[in-house]
């Protein structure tokens, strides 16, 4: 609220000073405190060129009367009070949506990696156990053995090393034999990824933009399908051959694929996966 003759303004409800709502910033005993009924407004407070209010008794008085004396007397006649929308440090004349939600969330930079995990086209489940597996925040058995659970930190896989996430999807002897099924149908070549950073890496430089999508599409199958059969071995007892479970894979693949046939972008992905 920002005051002019102080005719419509509220004392204690509208913001019309730095400290907000009087009636919070003082408390519910302001009222009586300064003598000032709560339905009063701010013109209600002066008589004159002064201010009617008693002497302070609070630090949250003092705050407020020097404030006050900030505020030239007697308030002009001529001018209304009035309402303006504050958006960071941008004043406006009425409220706009877009420019609160930039105040309220900040844009930081892009990562770069969204393009990897957000695209035309995902499939959100995959899109989120991909999102979660790259801020490596599953709940592998390497990390639950950091918190303090009391399990093994083998990958239940092969039994052999520690079940770190990249580990899981990329260095154990199951996972190997999965990716390389896909690799032969996304790179025709040989491929070998050490870690994370390295997949990123090999999703993104692909000789044309519609090899870099079918390879985004099948890394998150792959991720969603190994975690899938990582669950299902240590909950249910049930051990699927990396065999079967690429068939799921390329089932999947294909669906997604087809589903989105009427897309520019996906129009040749099956052609490119199948050769």
């Amino acid at each position: 609220m920002v005051t002019g003759n102080g005719q419509s303004a509220s004392f204690w409800f509208d913001n019309w000073s730095p400290m907000g709502q009087l009636i919070n910033f003082i408390g519910d005993r302001g009222p009586r405190a300064l003598r000032i009924r709560k339905e009063a407004v701010v013109a209600d407070a002066i008589n004159g060129s002064t201010w009617s209010l008693p002497h302070p008794r609070s630090q949250q008085e003092v705050d407020l009367h020097t404030y006050l004396t900030t505020i030239s007397l007697p308030l002009p006649h001529n001018c209304v009070d009035k309402y303006e929308w504050i958006a960071g440090d941008s004043i406006l004349c009425t409220f706009m949506s877009a420019t609160t939600w930039e105040v309220l969330r900040p844009r930081k930079e892009i990562k770069d990696w969204f393009d990897v995990v957000w695209f035309k086209g995902a499939v959100p489940k995959l899109s989120f156990t991909m999102w979660v597996a790259n801020y490596d925040r599953l709940p592998t058995r390497a990390r639950l053995a950091s918190w303090g659970v009391p399990i093994s930190p083998l990958c239940p896989l092969c039994s052999s090393y520690p079940e770190t996430r990249d580990h899981l999807f990329l260095e154990c002897n199951y996972s190997l034999l999965v990716w390389k099924e896909v690799f032969i149908r996304c790179s025709q070549s040989a491929t070998v990824i050490l870690n994370w950073s390295e997949l990123l890496s090999w999703i993104r430089t692909s000789a044309t933009a519609k090899l870099s999508l079918l390879k985004k599409v099948a890394a998150q199958v792959v991720i969603f399908h190994i975690w899938k059969q990582r669950n299902n071995l240590i909950h249910s007892k049930i051990s699927i051959p990396a065999p079967i479970v690429f068939h799921a894979i390329d089932r999947d693949v294909k669906n997604i694929i087809s589903a989105r046939r009427h897309k520019k972008a996906y129009r040749d992905l099956m052609a490119i996966w199948l050769s």
